[in-house]
């Protein structure tokens, strides 16, 4: 089992450090699921891209954005929320970790 806080940690850590503001680790894979923590220095985004089947993101520390087309959404620490079925994209609004669940086929 992972200690998600000793994660946050290591990988904002790590993210401070890297030239593109980012760090991320798969915490568990199980078939089709998927859970990854992500840390992102503030002002470092995720490029739009595709969304998987079903998803839902937490944040674990800091503030961040999550857009798609036409939408956009401000989550803080503790927000939890399903991933619009569309393409979207996350910028970290200061110095963030999040928790990505996603399933995929």
């Amino acid at each position: 089992m992972s200690d998600l806080t000793e994660l946050a940690d290591e990988h904002l850590a790590a993210a401070r450090t890297a030239a593109h503001g980012r760090s991320a680790h798969l915490v568990m894979h199980d078939g089709v699921l998927r859970q990854t923590v992500i840390a992102l220095t503030s002002g470092t985004s995720l490029d739009e891209h595709n969304a998987p089947p079903a998803a839902s993101l937490q944040v674990l520390r800091g503030r961040v954005k999550l857009t798609s087309p036409g939408w956009a959404q401000e989550m803080g620490a503790g927000a939890l929320r399903m991933i619009p079925k569309e393409r979207h994209g996350l910028t970290a609004l200061e110095d963030a970790v999040v928790l990505l669940t996603a399933v995929n086929d």
